[in-house]
């Protein structure tokens, strides 16, 4: 039998206070076994804060570093496949399957780490949803309520 430690309500006020010292200490460091690039680090930050602190493992970490440098090379890829064309004397740039491999190693890294789009903002049709009621919101908004305007933009 599996025992593991019960985690907190998110609604607590033990929550509150752990996701605010979560954030004070800002992205956790990839663990010392594991090597990333300079160019991998905007992309590791990004993953290890779609989920709380407190659920990455260890070996979760070494994922989300594969992850990162997944990332950060097709950004590199994608750079040089723009500068030479997808067409290189009418044949496919080589380079283009090497986006999409990694695009899709990305992917399903990104689905077992559980911070795909699904895993940290919830299922697509409720997305729609509240992009529905903000629609409906605004149309409803009436004119002698101020509202909050940018300006310039």
């Amino acid at each position: 039998m599996k025992m593991t430690p019960r985690r907190k309500r998110s609604d607590s006020a033990a929550a509150a206070v752990a996701a605010a010292q979560a954030v004070a200490l800002g992205p956790i460091d990839p663990p010392a076994h594991v090597t990333l690039r300079p160019g991998d680090r905007p992309f590791w930050d990004a993953i290890v804060t779609a989920r709380a602190r407190d659920t990455w493992t260890q070996t979760d970490l070494a994922t989300a570093a594969n992850l990162a440098r997944a990332q950060a090379d097709i950004e590199t890829l994608q750079a040089q496949l723009d500068a030479a064309g997808y067409l290189i004397e009418g044949k496919a740039n080589p380079l283009a399957a090497m986006v999409e491999t990694l695009s899709r190693r990305a992917v399903a890294l990104s689905r077992v780490l559980h911070v795909h789009a699904q895993a940290t903002v919830g299922r697509s049709e409720d997305a729609a949803k509240a992009l529905d009621n903000e629609r409906k919101a605004a149309a409803d908004h009436d004119p002698l309520i101020p509202t909050l305007r940018v300006v310039g933009g």
